[in-house]
C-alpha cells in the first residue's frame, strides 16, 4: 500500500538551508517504518507473519520516541544563537514528526483489525470483554482475583493533590466517573495498572474444541475495574502509555563546540521526562485535557493511538501450532568447510566469507572455541559491541584463560540500551581473569573484530582474524542478515593487529592504514578518495559505477559526492535499508542514482561498498553507516576483499537484491515507497534467491566444484 505523505507541508525539512536536496532524516526514518507496515498490509505475507510486523512496527516506534523525540525536545530548549546553527528547526521536525505518526497510526488501527477478523477464519479470536460467554466471563473475574488484583494499583485522580508516577512504557488503564448517587456531579478520574510486565498479555479462555478463544488482559482489568470503585458509576475506560527518554547521546551528532553550546544551554534534564503519552483516540477531549494537567504534559507530547499500546507483545501471539500460517523454514545452512576437520588449516588454505542467516553461525563459534583449546594459540582479540544473554563466545574465551592463553576484549558500554548488559559481561570476564578494555571517552567502538595467534612451524606466529558486518551475537545472526569473512591473509591480519594495539592503549598507530579503511583515521577520506576515482573515470568517459548496501545514509558530505559522481556521470545504485537522506532522482543533482530499500523476514544488515575501478573492482565490507556519528566519532571498519571467489560472491548477492521486486521499494523524491520493478517479469524476492543460491554454493564447495 502507498501512503501519500503531502510533502509540501515539511518543505522545510526536504533540504538544507543551502537548498541541497536532503530528506530529514526522521521524516525518511517514518518512511521505512511505513515499509514496515507495508508488510503487515500484504496478503502474500503468511498471516501470522503480518501480525508479527505489527508487532515490529510497534517496537520500532517506541525506541524512536525514547531517542529521536528526546533529541528534538532537548533542542527545542537550546538558546537562539545556538539554534541557529542547526540543520533545521526542531519544532517544525516535531510538529512533522507527530503528523506523520498520527497518520501511521490510523492505518496501523485499520491493518490491525483486518488481521484480528482475518485469524477468525481459523477459529482464532481475540474476544473484548462483552463477547464472552457466561463460563468466560466467570473465568476472567476468578483470573483477576487469583492472579491480577495485587498489580492493579488503583488510585483516583485529582490535579492538585494525587499525581502518580506512570512507569516507563507500562499500559494503564484511565477510567471516566461518576459518582453513583449523583449523576450530575463534575466528572472524576481514575487510574488502574495493566500488569503486563507481571504477566502474559494474551490469556486462553476455555471454549470449544474447534475454538480458540483469547483475551488481552486490558480487556480483563476493563471487565474487572467495577469492582475497585464501589459507589461509582463507570462511563467509559480509556487505555495509555507513556513512554519517557532514553539516554540522548549528543555526541553521535554534533562535534566540537557546537556540543559544547548545546550543552551549556540545556537545563538541568528532568528524570525521564516524558517522550510520548499516547491515548485511545476515542478519549473524550475534556478527560485528555485533564490527563495532561495531572502528568504536567504539552500538546506535542500526546499521539493518538487505537484501543491498545505496546502492540510489540505481539511477538508473543500464540501460534496454536498452524506452522502454515507461518514462514516456510529456512534453516541455516552448514559450512562444511570451517565445521569440518582443523578450521585453522581451512582458513590457511583461503579466505572464507559466510552470509547470515543464510549460513550457520557455528563457525565463528567453533572458531574462538577451537582457539580456546588449541595448544598452538596463544592470543585472542575480540570486540564486543552488543552481547548475546548466554554467549558461548564469551564462554570459550573464559575456558582459553584457564587454558593458560592470553585473553583481551575490547567491551563498549555505550551501546545504547544494551549498556547494562555489557558491563554484566565485563565483569563476568575480568572476574575469569580476561584482559578488559573499556570504551574511551567521546567516541564508540562499533567496529566488529577478532584475532587470533597462533604459532605454527617453527614456533613462527601466525595471525588468523574474522572481520564482520554484524555484532558477535548468536542470537541475531539468526534474523539479522550479515557478513563474516575469515582470514588469515598478511595485509589484513597485520593491520587488525594494529588496531586491536590502539584499542588497548590508547596511543595513535605509528604506521597508516594502508588497506584496512578504520573510523578516527581513515575511513571517511578512504571512501572519498574510491568515489573521487569513479568521478576521475567517467569524466574521462570510461565506465564508472558505485553500488552501496547499508542501513542508513545521513551524512551531508557524503551525499554532497555522491550527487557529485552522480552529476559526473557515474551510476550509482543504493541499497539502504532505513534512513536514507540522500535523495534520488533530481534533477542537476541525483538522476544516476537509483535506489531501494528491501524489508522481509531477515532484517537486512550487512554494509557493502562495491567501485567499479575500470573494471579491477574494489569490494569493501564494513561495520559503519554513513552516518556523520559513524564516520565521524566511532571506531568503524572498512575491510577490503582480496580473494577473487568471495568478491565474485559479494557481487552475486548484491545482484540478486538489486532484482528484487517482490520486496524492494524504491526510495525516489515522493518517498511513497512504491514497489521496485526489477530486471524482468519474474518474481524475485532476493532473501528467498538469496538462500537456494549460498544453498547452491555450499553444495560446490562440499563436492569440490
Amino acid at each position: 500500500m502507498v501512503i501519500d505523505l503531502d510533502l509540501k507541508p515539511i518543505k522545510e525539512l526536504l533540504q538544507t538551508k543551502e537548498g541541497l536536496p536532503y530528506f530529514h532524516r526522521d521524516i525518511s526514518w517514518l518512511t521505512f517504518n511505513h515499509r514496515v507496515l507495508q508488510e503487515a498490509i500484504d496478503p502474500t505475507v503468511p498471516l501470522l507473519e503480518r501480525l508479527k510486523f505489527l508487532a515490529i512496527y510497534s517496537s520500532n516506534l517506541d525506541e524512536f520516541f525514547k531517542v529521536r523525540m528526546a533529541y528534538h525536545r532537548y533542542l527545542v530548549r537550546v538558546n537562539k544563537s545556538t539554534k541557529q546553527e542547526l540543520e533545521f528547526d526542531p519544532k517544525v521536525a516535531i510538529k512533522e514528526i507527530r503528523r506523520l505518526v498520527n497518520s501511521q497510526q490510523e492505518l496501523y488501527s485499520e491493518v490491525y483489525i483486518k488481521i484480528i477478523n482475518e485469524l477468525k477464519e481459523y477459529n482464532i479470536h481475540l474476544l473484548r470483554r462483552l463477547d464472552l460467554n457466561e463460563e468466560q466471563r466467570e473465568f476472567v473475574e476468578n483470573y483477576f482475583k487469583d492472579y491480577m488484583l495485587p498489580f492493579v494499583q488503583p488510585v483516583l485522580l485529582h490535579q492538585h493533590r494525587i499525581r502518580p508516577f506512570l512507569n516507563n512504557a507500562a499500559l494503564y488503564l484511565t477510567l471516566w466517573l461518576k459518582p453513583a448517587e449523583d449523576p450530575n456531579s463534575p466528572d472524576e478520574y481514575a487510574l488502574v495498572k495493566i500488569p503486563s510486565d507481571q504477566l502474559g498479555r494474551f490469556i486462553q479462555l476455555p471454549s470449544s474444541s474447534n475454538r480458540k478463544d483469547l483475551i488481552m488482559i486490558d480487556d480483563i482489568v476493563r471487565h474487572s475495574v467495577s469492582w475497585m470503585f464501589p459507589g461509582y458509576a463507570i462511563m467509559d475506560t480509556f487505555s495509555v502509555k507513556l513512554t519517557r527518554d532514553a539516554e540522548l547521546y549528543i555526541d553521535d551528532e554534533f562535534s566540537g563546540d557546537l556540543v559544547q553550546k548545546i550543552r551549556t544551554s540545556l537545563n538541568k534534564r528532568l528524570v525521564g521526562p516524558a517522550a510520548r503519552f499516547v491515548y485511545d483516540r476515542e478519549m473524550p477531549v475534556e478527560m485528555l485535557e485533564s490527563l495532561k494537567e495531572v502528568f504536567g504534559l504539552e500538546k506535542y507530547d500526546t499521539l493518538r493511538e487505537g484501543r491498545y499500546h505496546n502492540n510489540f507483545d505481539f511477538f508473543k501471539f500464540p501460534d496454536f501450532g498452524l506452522n502454515h500460517l507461518k514462514n516456510a523454514p529456512m534453516p541455516p545452512m552448514a559450512y562444511p568447510p570451517l565445521e569440518n576437520g582443523n578450521i585453522f588449516d581451512q582458513i590457511t588454505n583461503r579466505d572464507h566469507l559466510l552470509y547470515y542467516p543464510y549460513q550457520s553461525y557455528e563457525s565463528v563459534l567453533r572458531f574462538f572455541e577451537a582457539a580456546a583449546h588449541d595448544s598452538k594459540v596463544t592470543h585472542i582479540k575480540i570486540t564486543q559491541y552488543r552481547v548475546a544473554k548466554n554467549s558461548r563466545i564469551l564462554q570459550a574465551l573464559m575456558e582459553a584463560v584457564k587454558s593458560g592463553k592470553q585473553v583481551s576484549v575490547f567491551i563498549e558500554v555505550k551501546a545504547r540500551f544494551d549498556e547494562e548488559s555489557n558491563l554484566s559481561w565485563g565483569e563476568k570476564l575480568e572476574k575469569a581473569g580476561v584482559q578488559v578494555h573499556y570504551s574511551f571517552p567521546g567516541v564508540k567502538v562499533h567496529a566488529k573484530l577478532a584475532l587470533i595467534r597462533r604459532l605454527e612451524s617453527n614456533n613462527q606466529p601466525v595471525l588468523y582474524t574474522y572481520l564482520a558486518t554484524g555484532n558477535f551475537h548468536e542470537d541475531t545472526a539468526k534474523i539479522y542478515s550479515d557478513f563474516g569473512l575469515f582470514s588469515r591473509d598478511a595485509r589484513l591480519t597485520s593491520e587488525v593487529a594494529r588496531l586491536f594495539t590502539y584499542l588497548e592503549t590508547l596511543k595513535t598507530p605509528t604506521q597508516s592504514f594502508e588497506h584496512l579503511m578504520v573510523g578516527q583515521f581513515n575511513l571517511r577520506t578512504g571512501i572519498e578518495r574510491l568515489i573521487d576515482k569513479e568521478i576521475s573515470n567517467a569524466k574521462a568517459g570510461k565506465p564508472a559505477h558505485i553500488l552501496i548496501k547499508l542501513n542508513s545514509i545521513q551524512d551531508r558530505p557524503m551525499i554532497e559526492k555522491l550527487y557529485a559522481a552522480s552529476k559526473a556521470g557515474v551510476k550509482l545504485d543504493l541499497i539502504v535499508r532505513g534512513i536514507c537522506s540522500l535523495v534520488p532522482g533530481v534533477k542537476n543533482y541525483s538522476e544516476n542514482i537509483h535506489a531501494i530499500s528491501i524489508v522481509d523476514r531477515f532484517l537486512e544488515h550487512a554494509r557493502v561498498f562495491i567501485f567499479h575501478n575500470e573494471g579491477d573492482e574494489k569490494i569493501y565490507l564494513s561495520s559503519a553507516d554513513w552516518m556523520t556519528r559513524n564516520l565521524s566519532y566511532r571506531v568503524e571498519t572498512a575491510f577490503p576483499i582480496y580473494d577473487p571467489q568471495v568478491k565474485a560472491d559479494i557481487k552475486d548477492y548484491m545482484q540478486i537484491q538489486l532484482n528484487d521486486n517482490v520486496k524492494a521499494r524504491i526510495l525516489d523524491k515522493d518517498l511513497k515507497n512504491e514497489r521496485n520493478k526489477g530486471a524482468d517479469d519474474l518474481a524475485v524476492r532476493s532473501q528467498v534467491e538469496t538462500y537456494y543460491m549460498v544453498k547452491r554454493k555450499n553444495e560446490a564447495e562440499e563436492f569440490g566444484m
